[in-house]
């Protein structure tokens, strides 16, 4: 994540917006649950409503304007069904929004039609964003952002993706073909997950803390947080300063960041970003694609001339928006879905 992320949370914060709209409501047939039985770890006071929600006008996508929520304090999730023939296969999804707000719509909902069209049960998590906009220096950075400086989204994945498992049978999914997708701050957390999923973050609550949160699959799309030099930048934020440890020699532009550990256990991964991307730079997809390579783990990545960030899955005129018939060839290539 570079400075440019600055100014767009102001704008994902500020500017814009319609007036505000009451809390988030999934489409009519489903229905938000929340994650956590009791209390949530580490849990953060946030600055106003909760599920703050407001539609962003002044910078539409595709001609259009999309809905994004903000000051979650108390997470959820809401299930898809197929719509068509059910393959067995799930996708946690995890929305972008530069671990301040999400693009529930934009790259959440949607993407949701999209896979549960193709025979995925989609799991939409509308994860912890409690933090304040610009990451103020008055307040130990931050009460949200990338983990290990902030451990509750991070939390929120590893939750998730256990209960998706637990529920398996009762959803009709297959335990072992249960994926993450995500896109800007929401990619990074499909590498954080497919990286941190050997213990969890917090005490386990239930029985489906005991399940591997380990995912199957990782589709990672325009993500953030992933090079060196972005690592630095995070760690560097707010009253609160972290040290990155890593050799003096190392490449910060396509160096990953210490905290992404890649091994040969990571699950196979789908990359796709542009090259003109001023939010998250391009840099930060090549850093993952060549730790991943060097750990002998199955990568696919698709770079593109132009797309910039935040497109979701709204279709232009730019190749790059094509991009979930690539994941569709993908996971039939990995077996997660018939080809």
């Amino acid at each position: 994540m570079k400075p440019l992320i600055l100014a767009l949370c102001v704008v994902f914060a500020f500017g814009g917006l319609n007036a505000q709209t009451p809390a988030w409501q999934p489409s009519p047939g489903h229905t938000q649950v929340p994650i956590w039985p009791g209390a949530v770890p580490d849990a953060q006071p946030v600055a106003g409503p909760e599920d703050d929600t407001a539609t962003v006008t002044e910078s539409p996508v595709a001609g259009r304007p999309w809905v994004q929520v903000g000051n979650v304090s108390r997470p959820t999730m809401t299930v898809y069904a197929p719509k068509e023939k059910n393959t067995g296969a799930a996708v946690v999804v995890f929305p972008g929004g530069g671990y301040q707000i999400l693009a529930i719509d934009l790259e959440g909902t949607e993407v949701c039609d999209w896979l549960t069209s193709k025979g995925i049960t989609c799991v939409l998590l509308k994860y912890r964003v409690p933090g304040e906009g610009g990451y103020p220096k008055s307040a130990p950075y931050p009460k949200s952002g990338p983990y290990p400086e902030s451990p509750m989204a991070l939390e929120d994945a590893q939750r998730t993706v256990g209960l998706v498992r637990f529920r398996a049978a009762e959803w009709h999914i297959d335990p072992h073909k249960i994926g993450v997708l995500g896109f800007s701050a929401g990619g990074h957390m499909v590498a954080a997950m497919s990286t941190h999923f050997g213990h969890r973050l917090y005490p386990a609550v239930d029985a489906a803390d005991k399940e591997g949160c380990r995912p199957d699959f990782a589709v990672a799309i325009y993500p953030g947080h992933l090079s060196l030099s972005a690592a630095e930048w995070d760690a560097n934020q707010g009253a609160r300063k972290f040290v990155l440890r890593h050799p003096a020699t190392a490449d910060k532009d396509l160096g990953l960041n210490p905290d992404i550990p890649v091994t040969s256990q990571t699950p196979p991964t789908f990359l796709l970003q542009a090259e003109d991307d001023h939010v998250d730079n391009v840099d930060d997809s090549l850093a993952y694609y060549i730790a991943l390579s060097k750990a002998g783990v199955p990568v696919e990545m698709h770079l593109y001339a132009q797309g910039g960030h935040a497109f979701g899955l709204r279709r232009t005129e730019l190749p790059i928006t094509g991009w979930p018939q690539l994941v569709e060839r993908w996971l039939g290539t990995i077996g997660m879905i018939p080809k």
